[in-house]
């Protein structure tokens, strides 16, 4: 009788989000099939799972995946993990499981983080209808002849992208889309408010403060999980956008602005009819003034409970507030 293959999703960037299910999946297989067995070796170490890693990656897939297979045969189980999110999707493991389907191997999937749906969810996009495109090809030629086939789609179009190609690939995607780079700039800081260089920074520098934070990596490891090419170049961003030592951070954690990714503005005036100048007969201007306001934190050690809070900060918080 053969085995199963069981498909486990992995955390996206954060270890709370593996399912208590996925880790005794792992803990009860025979073996694991990892992207990298590095990074896999990580999450095993964290849950103190401990079996069998074997490579299964693009590069060795053609050898990796008929020795997969055999074991699966001869009643072995098997889970393929990959470094963040769920295998088989946009992923090398489609062709493992078009093996096992093949063979009749049993193919089970235990759900977790799917970068697709956390996308696509926070996007504020269009959701009933959409189309997941995957990678572009890194032949220029055909990841252009693949974004014109796609010019009279009209559904929600999701896209996986490397960070280091990412700059190409929006240029190509606004040529495509017969926008030029500045003009899809000013679109998208229309639409979020700030530039995509700025909000993809953010990004990471918060991504990476919380890996600091719950994860314990290095600065250096996190430095290169952002992109930066030097960790003094990490730190200085860091402490421009939080106003701390990313070091400083890791030791003693201290609230910080963390950058929250959010979806495009509605805007209900692009579905109204555009009137022109010349046809409005009065404009009325009135100047508000809007009071200024003050944010105030007070922060309880000992306190369990609000009426303790008040009595160790030494205040009551609400009449605070609402004085």
């Amino acid at each position: 009788m053969s085995g199963t293959l069981y498909l486990v999703a992995t955390p996206i960037g954060n270890l709370g989000d593996f399912s208590p299910r996925a880790v005794e999946t792992l803990a009860q297989v025979d073996f694991i099939a990892a992207e990298d067995t590095r990074v896999s070796l990580k999450l095993l170490n964290h849950f103190g799972v401990k079996k069998p890693l074997i490579s299964y990656h693009q590069h060795n897939q053609a050898a990796a995946g008929p020795a997969i297979l055999d074991r699966l045969l001869a009643g072995e189980t098997c889970a393929l993990v990959t470094d963040a999110g769920t295998p088989a999707v946009s992923d090398p493991g489609e062709a493992l499981v078009r093996l096992c389907a093949q063979h009749d191997v049993p193919v089970l999937s235990i759900p977790g983080c799917c970068a697709l749906v956390s996308a696509l969810a926070v996007s504020g996009l269009a959701t009933g209808r959409f189309t997941f495109e995957g990678f572009l090809s890194v032949n220029k030629k055909s990841r252009r002849e693949h974004l014109q086939s796609l010019a009279a789609e009209r559904r929600t179009m999701v896209f996986y992208e490397a960070p280091h190609k990412l700059r190409f690939t929006l240029a190509d995607l606004a040529r495509a889309a017969m926008f030029s780079p500045w003009y899809a700039h000013r679109i998208f800081r229309e639409q979020t408010g700030c530039s995509p260089a700025d909000y993809i920074r953010r990004l990471r520098l918060s991504r990476s403060a919380l890996r600091l934070r719950d994860a314990s990596i290095r600065v250096i490891d996190a430095a290169v999980e952002c992109g930066f090419e030097s960790v003094d170049g990490y730190q200085r961003a860091f402490l421009r956008v939080f106003g701390c030592n990313p070091k400083e951070y890791a030791v003693r954690p201290v609230p910080l602005p963390l950058f929250t990714a959010y979806g495009a503005k509605f805007q209900e005036c692009l579905r109204k009819e555009r009137c022109k100048i010349s046809d409005i007969k009065n404009v009325f201007i009135q100047v508000v003034e809007k009071p200024s306001r003050r944010v105030i934190i007070k922060r309880g050690v000992a306190a369990k409970e609000y009426m303790g809070y008040c009595e160790e900060v030494g205040c009551d918080v609400w009449g605070v507030l609402t004085s």
